[in-house]
């Protein structure tokens, strides 16, 4: 059994038991976070897809962990200009658990 949902603008195809990683979420670690924008749901009974989303559907999931990425480095450079600039961004991130799918 799978499920696509929809969380920070992106789109995740989650199974029960996976861990995945989303944008930063308003959560502290250990607690229970509600995933409600179902998208489709696969399971033994067939697929359902939603218009844009499934009615009553939900994903379950538990905040393991609070971080950032590895840094991504900026580099701007004009030749002959003496113009350089060097910048770096570390992106923030939200992993969980994914404990069930309710239809």
């Amino acid at each position: 059994m799978y499920a696509v949902v929809e969380s920070g603008g992106k789109q995740l195809k989650v199974g029960e038991g996976q861990l995945v990683e989303v944008e930063k979420l308003p959560y502290e670690v250990g607690e229970c976070v509600e995933l409600d924008r179902v998208l489709l749901i696969s399971d033994d009974a067939g697929v359902k897809v939603g218009q844009p989303t499934i009615e009553g559907a939900k994903v379950l999931a538990t905040v393991i962990h609070q971080g950032k990425h590895r840094k991504v480095f900026i580099f701007k450079y004009r030749p002959r200009k003496r113009y350089r600039r060097r910048a770096g961004h570390r992106q923030p991130f939200t992993r969980l658990r994914i404990d069930k799918i309710v239809v």
